[in-house]
């Protein structure tokens, strides 16, 4: 969900701004979502890059989770809509721990669309801890544990991924997970995503090939 920040200083808006307006489109997406009978989405919220960003940029993401968290999860059960994270959330402050462990307790019996927010995650740091706790268990380190060591291991492997604000890269996002992933970039900042961003997306993932290494008969 990138450009946030950008998106509103070219509107002369504090940075935190972009990032409300940003949280405010999530509801949009997962409407998007339901017309295209998607079962998962996850969204890059807060990675474990991003604790180098200024202090009052953080504090204020911080306050957002907070505010936002309880709130987003009355709606999403009102929309059968489960909320699950991934990511190291432990490295957050108590009061927002509570908030996200809250947030998942009112969606906890939601059987519809499972979204996920990544929160304090990165790919790196999250292979390294499922290899640690492997080692820790006396477990062979192999693909299929790895795997089921992971944040998402009760989840699939992502089928598409899509970043926006115009950046070609995946900055450490389902590193592990998006070896065979689409992907699709988008010249749009992530509080414009609309619909037809949405829909764009899906009809260029359907009319890729995908043979996962093999040859197509």
């Amino acid at each position: 969900m990138d450009g946030n920040g950008r998106w509103a200083e070219s509107r002369s808006m504090p940075r935190l701004e972009g990032h409300r307006r940003g949280a405010d489109n999530i509801h949009n997406v997962v409407k998007y979502a339901s017309k295209h009978d998607i079962k998962f989405i996850t969204l890059y919220s807060f990675s474990t890059e991003n604790w180098k960003r200024p202090q009052e940029e953080v504090d204020g993401l911080m306050r957002l989770l907070k505010r936002f968290l309880p709130k987003e999860a009355k709606q999403l059960k009102k929309n059968n809509v489960r909320l699950d994270t991934i990511g190291d959330v432990s490295k957050f402050s108590d009061d927002v721990q509570n908030a996200i462990m809250q947030s998942k307790d009112i969606t906890a019996e939601c059987d519809g669309i499972v979204l996920i927010l990544a929160l304090n995650y990165g790919g790196r740091d999250e292979i390294i801890r499922s290899v640690n706790s492997l080692i820790n268990n006396n477990e062979d380190v192999n693909e299929d544990n790895i795997s089921n060591r992971l944040d998402t291991s009760k989840y699939p492997d992502p089928d598409l991924i899509i970043r926006t604000a115009g950046e070609y890269r995946l900055s450490n996002f389902l590193s592990w997970q998006s070896v065979y992933s689409e992907l699709i970039f988008l010249d749009v900042s992530w509080p414009d995503f609309s619909e037809e961003d949405f829909n764009n997306s899906i009809e260029l993932y359907y009319n890729r090939v995908r043979n996962f290494g093999g040859l197509i008969k």
